[in-house]
């Protein structure tokens, strides 16, 4: 038989076809992308694709990366050289193998690979780096592994670096000069360095690593790499992490944005993606569960050490969050988070603003601080022709503190603010003139029912809203008063009946509620440290509250409010 021209191309196409056909076990996500390119194989013989697939070029890149020496564990021990697994070759070499047809550049600029621990992350990152910075023929080359911190960054060029200096005849070949902290190439001045933050003025990456994204508590490192790029013919951004469990972060919204391409509900084709997790509804304490989510299941990690793992988490509930989101590869909010994410997500969609015109509502407000957030939160409750809770916030914060970057969520604000879901206040403080027109602005336009508000911070703004014919009720955040109401709402999301549009700022913030929950099993939202903030989850906790005291509903006799202010 002869053999094929590019074999480890086939092995990464059987893979595929494998996947497809369910002979190897994977999740939705790996189907799709496995599809995904498999479909696209047939589109490329259209006049109309403007893209086709070269084998060779993913043949190099694998070839290579299959040069490189283990650097630890047994492997290294041996001095063995890397030996992709199937899958691996799919999801590295595929990608490079992709061009354009009207000047043979890459067609893929960003590579996104969602794996669990200790299946190779290191290697296959290392051994990208260490291509596009020697092999990619890039004049000038410049590869970043950037991290939040320097232990992290340095994840990603400890191993390339070992890599090269226990290469000599690669470091000979490209004449790679290995310094304490980056490798140059003196003939081109190309260059393959650790950044922490963001990267200097000037730089022009031609390939960027971001190691570990669900850890960046913003997308300004990956925005300052890829903005730099626009010099480079055919730059990648290579975005290789575990899940986390920051739901309102960058890496999370980019985790959606994925999905939704291989869904096939958004079109960017010079996005790839690869996640292997476990699927909605699998048991997650199940021996398939972690062949699953683990495609180097007794390869690079001990399925053992796996079992292990597992027996942990089903043992003790503080252990499942991370057992879950490191092993299995799923998203979670708050270490011990109140709210279930993926349930969270999978909300209906919210009515617009102007499709509720009229529409009876509770607007409950959270002024706790001038100098953080505030937040007004709009519940609509169900109609006879609408079983849906619609839910619209909006949110303030002192526009001093955001631009001088004062506050560690600074770059989240910014982002908020411009997609108009955040109002930046003049000065230091926030000024509640603002948050008085957006109230008047929703009583206008609605039926508001009550204005529930906790007292601290806002008496005087409640007696110029009442002067002014709104209903305000003083409500007490105490555990007795936020308990039910609480419960409530993790009920409509569970069923499904809690519209909140996906909005940003909220869902961040839900994703930082703990829930305080004491002897008499009475819940409390909380937080684990001070930058999670949770000010809209109060609100609407306390809008749904009122709502549940004066709508038709369960009987809530230990709901104790204050009466109405008259």
């Amino acid at each position: 038989m002869k053999k094929p021209a590019f074999p480890h191309v086939e092995a990464a196409e059987q893979y595929a076809r494998d996947v497809v056909k369910g002979k190897i076990v994977a999740c939705k996500w790996v189907k799709l992308a496995c599809k995904r390119h498999l479909d696209d194989l047939k589109k490329q013989r259209r006049r109309d694709f403007p893209y086709r697939f070269e084998p060779a070029k993913a043949e190099r890149i694998i070839k290579y990366l299959q040069l490189l020496p283990h650097t630890k564990g047994k492997w290294a021990a041996k001095r063995s050289t890397v030996q992709l697994e199937p899958w691996q070759k799919f999801g590295i070499g595929i990608p490079f193998g992709w061009v354009r047809k009207k000047d043979g550049r890459r067609r893929y600029r960003t590579i996104y690979f969602r794996v669990p621990r200790k299946n190779g992350k290191s290697i296959i990152a290392g051994g990208i780096g260490l291509y596009m910075f020697t092999a990619d023929g890039e004049f000038g080359a410049e590869v970043y592994s950037g991290a939040t911190t320097e232990k992290q960054a340095w994840e990603v060029f400890r191993p390339a670096k070992l890599m090269v200096d226990r290469t000599p005849e690669l470091k000979d070949a490209f004449a790679v000069e290995v310094n304490a902290s980056n490798m140059v190439r003196l003939a081109d001045g190309s260059r393959f360095e650790p950044v922490i933050g963001k990267p200097g003025d000037g730089s022009s990456p031609s390939c960027a690593i971001v190691d570990e994204y669900h850890e960046h508590p913003d997308s300004s490192l990956f925005d300052t790499m890829e903005t730099g790029m626009g010099a480079r013919d055919q730059p990648v951004m290579l975005v290789i992490t575990t899940a986390g469990s920051n739901i309102g972060g960058p890496c999370y919204q980019l985790d959606r944005d994925c999905q939704k391409v291989l869904e096939g509900t958004v079109d960017n084709p010079e996005l790839w993606a690869i996640i292997y997790t476990i699927d909605e509804g699998d048991d997650w304490s199940s021996e398939s569960a972690l062949k699953k989510a683990n495609p180097n299941f007794d390869i690079s990690i001990d399925g053992d050490f796996l079992r292990a793992r597992q027996r942990d988490a089903m043992q003790s509930a503080s252990k499942q969050a991370t057992f879950r989101t490191k092993h299995l590869n799923e998203w979670v909010g708050a270490k011990n988070g109140w709210m279930n994410m993926l349930k969270w997500a999978a909300c209906p969609p919210r009515k617009s603003l102007a499709e509720l015109e009229g529409r009876k509502c509770y607007i409950a407000l959270d002024l706790a601080s001038k100098v953080d957030i505030a937040a007004l939160v709009a519940v609509f409750p169900p109609t006879s022709d609408d079983p849906l809770w619609h839910v619209h916030g909006r949110y303030y914060a002192p526009e001093s503190r955001v631009l001088e970057q004062a506050d560690n969520n600074a770059q989240l604000y910014q982002s908020w603010h411009l997609d108009g879901v955040m109002t930046l206040t003049d000065g230091e403080v926030i000024d509640f003139e603002a948050i008085k027109e957006d109230l008047r602005t929703f009583a206008t336009r609605f039926d508001a029912v009550q204005v529930p508000y906790d007292p601290f911070q806002a008496a005087q703004f409640a007696q110029e809203m009442l002067a002014e014919g709104i209903t305000m009720v003083e409500v007490g955040q105490t555990v007795r008063n936020m308990s039910e109401p609480m419960k409530e709402v993790e009920k409509l999301v569970l069923e499904r009946k809690l519209a909140h549009g996906n909005c940003p700022a909220m869902t961040w913030m839900i994703s930082n509620v703990v829930a305080k929950i004491d002897v008499k099993d009475n819940i409390y939202p909380n937080k684990e440290r001070a930058e999670q903030k949770i000010d809209g989850p109060v609100a609407l906790i306390m809008a749904v509250g009122r709502a549940m005291l004066n709508e038709e509903g369960p009987d809530l006799s230990d709901f104790i409010s204050n009466p109405v202010i008259v």
